[in-house]
């Protein structure tokens, strides 16, 4: 999709992650192993 790959200079963008099993604390407990991935892919 289109709105997911914006490029435009100065915006900033956001994406939700949800995990199939939503009790399980594997994003929260692991965040900034995330922040770094996303930008090294930026």
């Amino acid at each position: 999709m289109r709105y997911r790959r914006a490029d435009v200079k100065g915006r900033t963008y956001f994406f939700t992650i949800n995990l199939a099993q939503r009790h399980l604390r594997l994003l929260s407990d692991h965040v900034e192993i995330l922040r770094v991935a996303v930008k090294m892919v930026k």
